[in-house]
């Protein structure tokens, strides 16, 4: 994976984690796990008492062999429907809940688009308010211990075989009921793990805070894809 696909793919894979862990509820297709139910009802607590969000993540993509292909840092802003998720030296993606910007500092050029309905199930903002999809089986794995604190492993497989990965599995702190990590695994064989640190339920986010702002991108070229 070269650096430029490396970073497409890394911004894209952060949306889509951060998707995963907002849908692993309430699943009527199959036989779930009471046990896991019970951690997700916790942390669907949890997250939904936040206010607005700061929170710094690490995504790190490895190959079937355990070889690292490619690893970056940033941190997402939200409120309500609004995000702002910052890739430091690499891109900005603004969303207003209706349309997103995304920013790449290389090219010095912002991609305007539709927030499409259909993939809402991607955005950030349904990790922190909409818990309760019918997309996943899960199931409880037990505990662990990860620097000093008692972790609980819940295994998410989707029902709709169509999508683009098998199985993820979420690491949730049993005494805060916060979220520490998720693995996902693709059919292709590669892994992803989202870590999220320094998480802020009650950032004090404005509404220009999570906008894409022209001022502060002189000279970019626009390319407005909502027509």
């Amino acid at each position: 994976m070269n650096t430029v696909n490396t970073k497409s793919a890394l911004l894209s894979l952060t949306i889509l984690c951060f998707g995963i862990f907002a849908q692993a509820q309430n699943n009527s297709l199959g036989k779930n796990d009471p046990g896991a139910k019970k951690v997700l009802d916790g942390l669907s607590a949890r997250l939904k008492s936040y206010k607005a969000v700061k929170s710094g993540f690490t995504l790190k993509v490895q190959d079937q062999k355990g070889a690292v292909m490619g690893s970056k840092s940033g941190t997402i802003y939200l409120k309500g429907s609004k995000y702002h998720i910052n890739i430091p030296g690499g891109q900005d993606i603004y969303c207003d809940g209706k349309d997103t910007w995304t920013y790449d500092k290389s090219s010095n050029e912002v991609t305007i688009t539709k927030s499409d309905l259909s993939t809402q199930t991607l955005s950030p903002d349904k990790f922190f308010t909409n818990f309760y999809d019918k997309d996943f089986l899960y199931k409880l794995n037990g505990e662990s211990k990860v620097g000093g604190k008692t972790v609980q492993e819940v295994e998410l497989t989707p029902t709709d075989k169509t999508k683009s990965f098998f199985k993820a599995f979420l690491y949730i702190d049993k005494t805060t009921h916060t979220l520490v990590s998720v693995k996902w695994l693709d059919k292709g064989g590669n892994s992803y793990t989202l870590t999220i640190n320094r998480l802020n339920g009650n950032a004090p986010l404005t509404d220009a805070d999570l906008a894409y702002n022209k001022a502060k991108h002189p000279g970019a070229e626009e390319v407005d894809l909502r027509n």
